[in-house]
């Protein structure tokens, strides 16, 4: 089974943006020399526990500091971009490092409706409801020969992302719903299911179903092609890695029940934090649907994921927070998961 990453560059208490960042390009590095297939990054504003709020810079990090491990963005939220711009940002990655580079898009805005605001004042962005077209649009421009726009005049001006592609991205689209995998079938795209928050319920088995059943062969895929995302802790034992995971936990019960947020609390601090009832009720709920053990207890949970959605690659999202004391700059419990799975599957 081939095991991947997607990571959201956390930022814990008592690190800076400048840390967070040290740290999750360290684990890229682990993560190549592990052998793990690709390593994504995710896109979120305006949030004190996430720092990734750009894709296309920390892929252009990552990239330098790499050799062979597939690096992209899981996934650019398209609706708060222009397609051009993105196209352009991706061919000149896929410049820098061909045949290594992968487009995960979403359509949802990644931000709170303030942030999304701010984002459309900023620049055109495409709206939710022009999601499939823009798609589109954005793999035209990425081909060698771009994609034709008609003028008022009646004329065609052509239009592509870089002069000369000699290679394209490889384009995926994201979901956690029906749509996204109805539309993924439909355009002939490779399609991920963001299992690790949305996995409740048999919405997953019932997109990855949509998908295959509908999908549509293109100049791009001969057949169905899909993984899913999990959110992973793993340590030596249940209990370390239970406490390891709580505080990510915590952070996403307050998220769902409007709670005050802030940078991502140690174990420590997670330890002594209170939380209302419907927050523990979160937090119950959310660690059934994780995978938090030992490294045996993991594998054989990845392994059955596996199996369930017949895949033979995993996305995990390594969500353990760190103990007080350590290196602002490093995530050994992050390190620790990958290196325990790498060496159990």
């Amino acid at each position: 089974m081939h095991l991947s990453v997607l990571d959201l560059v956390s930022v814990g208490s008592g690190q800076s943006t400048s840390d967070a960042l040290a740290a999750s390009l360290r684990l890229v590095e682990t993560a190549e020399r592990l052998g793990f297939e690709r390593f994504w990054f995710a896109e979120h504003h305006n949030m004190a526990s996430v720092a990734s709020t750009n894709p296309a810079v920390l892929i252009a990090l990552a990239v330098a500091r790499t050799h062979r491990i597939r690096v992209g963005s899981g996934g650019v939220m398209l609706p708060n971009h222009s397609a051009l711009v993105i196209a352009e940002q991706f061919a000149l990655l896929e410049a820098s490092a061909p045949g290594r580079i992968d487009l995960g898009l979403g359509r949802a805005p990644g931000s709170d409706p303030v942030v999304s605001a701010v984002l459309a004042r900023s620049g055109p962005t495409t709206a939710v409801d022009g999601f499939p077209d823009a798609v589109s649009d954005l793999i035209s421009l990425l081909s060698a020969d771009g994609t034709p726009v008609r003028l008022t005049s009646g004329e065609e001006y052509a239009l592509r992302s870089t002069p000369a592609a000699r290679s394209v991205p490889a384009a995926w689209l994201l979901g956690s719903s029906d749509y996204s995998a109805m539309l993924a079938a439909r355009l002939g795209l490779p399609y991920v299911f963001a299992h690790h928050f949305a996995g409740g319920g048999g919405g997953a088995e019932r997109a990855v179903e949509l998908y295959r059943s509908r999908f549509e062969a293109s100049a791009f895929l001969d057949a169905p092609r899909t993984f899913v995302t999990a959110s992973v802790v793993v340590a030596e034992t249940d209990e370390e890695a239970d406490a390891l995971a709580l505080p990510q936990l915590q952070l996403m019960a307050r998220l769902r029940t409007g709670g005050k947020l802030g940078a991502l609390a140690t174990v420590e601090q997670a330890a002594v934090a209170e939380l209302t009832p419907l927050q523990e009720e979160f937090v119950d709920q959310m660690r059934r649907s994780s995978i938090i053990g030992d490294v045996a207890t993991a594998a054989s949970a990845l392994v059955d994921l596996a199996s369930r959605f017949e895949v033979d690659e995993i996305m995990i999202v390594p969500s353990a927070s760190e103990h007080d004391g350590i290196d602002p700059a490093s995530s050994p419990s992050r390190q620790r998961t990958l290196e325990m799975l790498a060496a159990s599957l």
